[in-house]
């Protein structure tokens, strides 16, 4: 990183930075100075050291997906993954649990066609617990596992498939995975699996499984952080070494179908548009051409200026969305694009014309702006993943996917290099290769001996917790310019990522005095072009200076937030004030955009959770209430058709004031040099005054009503339940978050634990209180399967009431969401861009300076009366209204018995049908 920062440094003292200037990033230049160890098992280990926060990173690769499985046998390697987070023999106790106890964040596993990993981020001092639970499931998980755990699972998967086929699009990769590969190919089946092939799973097979893939011959173990590298190889032999290596794996070879003509299939789902998809089967993953193939998908569809951007949103506006990227595998990928068909289009036509587009490049290639784009947008990418130690992109993702893939943890090098050498031709000749023909339209050497080591682990306890480590939040420091701009920044040093954010006290809730979907139709234009510069300039020099900016709402705020890199500031800072400062508003852009949200509208009126937010305010504050209108913002079909540029301009000639907004500054910047930036630019801005808005008090006269929304063959029912409870500040907001945390806000949290693990109902379920500043809705969530619909109900009702009466908090339970909470906090602010959100909370709700810093020892201070207070004030039963999306005829009988007052039956707009109101009391069966 040194290095790469350095040459970029020197770039720009000899070339000053300009709009229309590209840097040239080189694969040298990146390094990744990491340590790679081999214990006597085969384990190979990857050690890297980053000290800027007191957290480390794991990441546990075995190499086995799905494309080692059986015929029959499909989606065994996902199950597993989820029976691996059930404990083993020396901790039988859910590892979520064992994780948030320690402050893990981060964390999960995830299988995919050739590997399962699991990760998280503890702090540093939760290291030994860490490596002590990894190394017990990797050796000791068979006698944890029995019939109950595998059911329990097995449900919980099944539901998950469900819940992914009942979206949208949802069994588009079902079919595209059967297309693309001939039976008996190790990618023929899903990773999820069939639902027969689930049932049919036994502990025979979970046995064989692990025995055959979870040796440690087959793991690498990458820790990355605010580590010493031989003290975790130390470790690691301490906890892994006695972990026998396990059987020889087959390793399958690079195995791509040779497609040669097109293919076609048709199917139909409930969606408001037409989706036309090509797909090809091209080069396996870290190939030359594998890596050809991201910088064609980045020209085709990443950014404004991308070609099929270009055709279908920005000029013809036949479309909704165009994509494309490489799906890439070990031993075959396919490269994949499809552009969603607006209403009133001619899907044939545009069939055609994506074909024509593709044809295009094959026969043209790119031009030399277009790679240089694709290869500073790559190159970004992999640089602002290197600011995280864990999770995906991040460093001990890198390391431990190329030791896994290809032998060596290094090599991320080739890859890079492999994008920097690309050239016109090259890309043209990989296109030409692979995507002239055979599209589907929807349409051995030995293995080495290894022996363990005498291990002298106690494994009838867990490790005690090592000395912790006390967060890090910078010290924030304010100024204010001239014109009573409010400017604060987090200043972090070493850090190559910059993020800057104006927040304008306005978003959704002005729309209140003007029109729903206003605010967030103005503030998705608003980077759509300035006096000097149009939107696809913008979206050039972005690209150029490895920036990212957006501009958008939420309830109670108007951002505008760019992301960008140290080197490129000074050019980055002044685009990002052309855009505060001297914003057009275009009316073709706003002609576009007004036509895109109104599809967005009716895609989210055909997505379950969606269709629920989208009438829940409606309900709960009134209709003459700021709050009101959609959550999602969007507004309604026939309102946002009404509005004009006019309406745009005025919000933001009305709330976008310096005395009405706050700039927040995160990265490495001194405060001197910023302010006098700010100044010359902002300064000049004037300010005005801002109308007032009042809120009302929420005029609602409904509790227990049930307005349902029918949504035909729904595989599951979504049910939201609440009401309103006090606004931010009028109750102790540090014993309401961890009272939430307990009840529905955690994974191991009652809400889930019920639905989910208990019943196996759910995919996950849970609750939350919404953040605004006003009167705020408390929220208990179960996407459900719909034969269980009327039971989750029950089984909801029972965990909220027995919360603030039978079964209130326990002790047990404070203590462990308390200790996850404090424990967590060294990896909350790993990136400039959790700092800033922080910081961006600090702002929205007038908390303190030293917010953060005393939050832990607040936290530390709740005692069980604390939850037991607020959940009396917070948390009322009897004021409960229920809001549910799922298939009317399968549920209805059910719901009758419940003892609703009423049932509304509503439409996605929610309005209330004819009849408006059904009474119970008549339909009640004894």
């Amino acid at each position: 990183m040194k290095k790469l920062l350095l040459a970029l440094i020197i770039g720009l003292l000899f070339c000053p930075v300009n709009y229309g200037q590209s840097f040239q990033f080189k694969a040298d230049d990146i390094d990744i100075a990491y340590k790679k160890y081999t214990l006597e098992n085969g384990l190979t280990l990857l050690v890297y050291e980053d000290h800027k926060a007191p957290i480390a990173a794991v990441n546990v690769w075995y190499h086995v997906g799905s494309k080692n499985e059986k015929p029959g046998k499909s989606g065994f390697a996902h199950l597993f993954e989820h029976l691996m987070f059930n404990g083993s023999e020396n901790y039988n106790t859910d590892y979520f649990q064992a994780l948030e106890s320690i402050g893990g964040t981060d964390l999960n596993g995830t299988t995919n066609t050739d590997r399962t990993n699991y990760f998280q981020n503890v702090p540093v001092s939760a290291l030994d617990q860490v490596l002590f639970l990894e190394s017990d499931r990797m050796g000791h998980l068979l006698g944890a596992i029995d019939q109950a755990k595998l059911d329990e699972q097995r449900g919980v998967v099944q539901n998950e498939k469900r819940q992914g086929e009942n979206q949208p699009y949802g069994m588009q990769w079902d079919y595209l995975t059967k297309a693309m590969y001939p039976k008996g190919h190790p990618y023929s089946w899903t990773v999820i699996g069939e639902m027969e092939d689930l049932n049919a799973a036994s502990l025979e097979d979970v046995q064989d499984w692990f025995k055959s893939y979870y040796g440690a011959a087959n793991a690498v173990v990458a820790v990355a952080g605010d580590i010493d590298a031989e003290e975790v190889h130390q470790k690691v032999i301490k906890y892994f070494g006695d972990i026998p290596s396990g059987p020889t794996v087959e390793r399958q070879e690079v195995n791509i179908p040779n497609k040669v003509n097109d293919s076609r299939q048709v199917y139909e789902d409930r969606v408001p548009e037409t989706r036309v998809l090509f797909a090809w089967n091209t080069p396996q993953f870290g190939s030359r051409e594998d890596l050809h193939f991201d910088l064609i998908s980045s020209i085709l569809t990443s950014g404004k200026n991308s070609r099929l951007y270009q055709k279908f949103i920005y000029q013809d506006q036949s479309a909704s969305a165009a994509v494309s990227f490489q799906s890439s595998s070990e031993i075959a990928s396919e490269f994949i694009t499809w552009v969603n068909v607006k209403q009133g289009q001619d899907p044939a036509k545009l069939e055609k014309e994506l074909w024509a587009e593709i044809d295009k490049f094959i026969k043209e290639g790119p031009t030399e702006e277009e790679l240089k784009r694709a290869k500073a947008s790559y190159f970004s990418g992999f640089i602002k993943g290197m600011e995280r130690i864990g999770g995906f992109g991040g460093i001990s993702d890198i390391l431990a996917s190329n030791q896994t893939y290809h032998k060596d943890p290094a090599y991320y090098k080739t890859t890079l290099k492999y994008v920097e050498e690309a050239t016109i031709a090259d890309l043209k000749n990989t296109a030409a290769k692979w995507l002239s023909k055979g599209k589907h339209i929807l349409i051995c050497n030995p293995f080495p001996e290894y022996g363990i080591v005498e291990s002298s682990v106690d494994r009838s306890k867990l490790p005690e917790l090592g000395p912790q480590k006390n967060s890090k939040f910078p010290e924030l420091q304010r100024t204010q310019l001239s014109n009573g701009l409010n400017v604060i920044l987090a200043q972090r040093k070493g850090v190559p990522t910059i993020v800057i954010n104006l927040v304008a006290d306005a978003g959704y809730k002005t729309d209140y005095l003007s029109s729903p979907g206003t605010a967030k139709l103005a503030m998705n234009l608003m980077d759509e072009g300035t006096k000097d510069k149009d939107a696809l300039e913008i979206n050039e020099q972005l690209q150029l200076l490895g920036a990212s900016l957006n501009t958008f709402s939420s309830q109670d705020e108007s951002n505008v937030y760019m992301t960008t890199l140290k080197p490129s500031l000074d050019a980055s800072l002044d685009l990002f004030l052309d855009v505060v400062l001297n914003p057009v508003f275009p009316e073709k852009e706003f002609e576009r955009l007004r036509d895109e949200q109104i599809n967005d509208i009716k895609q989210e009126k055909s997505q379950p959770i969606t269709m629920a937010l989208r009438v829940m305010n409606k309900y709960l504050y009134g209709e003459d209430h700021p709050y009101s209108s959609p959550y999602t913002g969007t507004g309604y079909e026939d309102t946002v058709s009404k509005l004009t540029r006019d309406d745009v301009v005025d919000f933001y000639n009305t709330w976008f004031k310096p005395n009405n907004s706050t700039i927040i500054v995160t990265g490495d910047v001194e405060m001197n040099e910023l302010k006098s930036k700010l100044e010359k630019t902002l300064g000049k801005w004037k300010k005005g005054d801002v109308p007032k808005i009042t809120f009302n008090a929420p005029k609602t006269d409904s509790k227990n009503t049930l307005y349902l929304m029918n949504r035909p063959e729904s595989q599951q029912s979504v049910i939201l339940a609440g009401h309103l409870t006090e606004k931010y500040g009028d109750v102790s907001e540090i014993a309401l978050e961890q009272m939430v945390n307990i009840l529905g806000g955690d994974f191991t949290s009652r809400i889930n634990m019920n639905l989910r693990e208990d019943k196996h109902w759910s995919y996950g379920a849970g609750g939350f209180v919404i953040g605004s500043k006003e009167a705020r809705p408390f929220i208990v969530y179960a996407p459900v399967q719909t034969d269980k619909t009327a039971e989750s109900v029950t089984e909801i009702r029972k965990e909220i009431s027995e919360f603030t009466s039978t079964r209130p908090a326990t002790k047990e339970e404070l203590e462990k969401v308390k200790t996850n909470q404090v424990l967590k906090l060294p990896g909350q602010w790993e990136t400039n861009s959790s700092v800033n959100s922080s910081v961006r909370n600090l702002v929205r709700y007038n908390l303190p300076d030293d917010y953060y810093q005393t939050y832990d020892q607040s936290v530390r201070n709740l005692s069980v009366d604390d939850i037991k207070q607020v959940s009396n004030q917070v948390v009322k039963p009897e004021k409960i209204n229920w809001f549910m999306v799922g298939d009317r005829a399968e549920i209805i009988n059910k719901l009758d018995a419940l003892g609703f007052d009423n049932i509304v039956e509503i439409d996605a707009d929610g309005n209330p049908k004819n009849p408006a109101v059904k009474p119970i009391e008549t339909d009640i069966k004894n």
